[in-house]
């Protein structure tokens, strides 16, 4: 059996209680273009009640926020990372969001790495791999 094969995402009722619980939440690749997916997804949360915390190492702030070069850089506890990069980009961001502890990663649609996924569950990270973390709060939690 291949990598792919080893993953699954999380049932709808898990999403649901995995949004419900974690709020603060890293996204990586946050743009401050507001025509970006990005920018309004993690808008569209931060009004529903989660912290924001902005990963572009080229920008200063976003969404009123500081914003920060990388995870490891973040001086608070991230319990999700939500990952807006191309997918051949995810492997590195795994490998911090493991060094910092976070509790879930969050691949957004058409963000697709198995081999990534896979290390991350087996390090203990809830994985949620090619959703939209809106679209999912829309769908399971208003």
């Amino acid at each position: 059996m291949d990598e792919s094969q080893q993953f699954l995402n999380p049932s709808d009722e898990q999403i649901k209680r995995l949004l419900e619980r974690y709020t603060k939440v890293a996204v990586v690749g946050l743009s401050p273009d507001p025509n970006r997916p990005s920018h309004g997804v993690a808008r569209y949360l931060q009004n529903r009640g989660f912290k924001i915390i902005s990963v572009n190492p080229n920008e200063k702030k976003i969404l009123g926020q500081k914003a920060y070069p990388d995870l490891r850089s973040i001086p608070e506890k991230v319990e999700i990372v939500n990952i807006f990069r191309k997918s051949d980009h995810v492997p590195p961001i795994v490998d911090e969001a493991i060094k910092i502890d976070a509790r879930v990663i969050w691949m957004q649609e058409g963000v697709i790495n198995h081999p990534a996924a896979v290390k991350a569950s087996q390090n203990g990270i809830i994985v949620v791999m090619d959703r939209c973390m809106l679209k999912e709060f829309r769908a399971l939690c208003e």
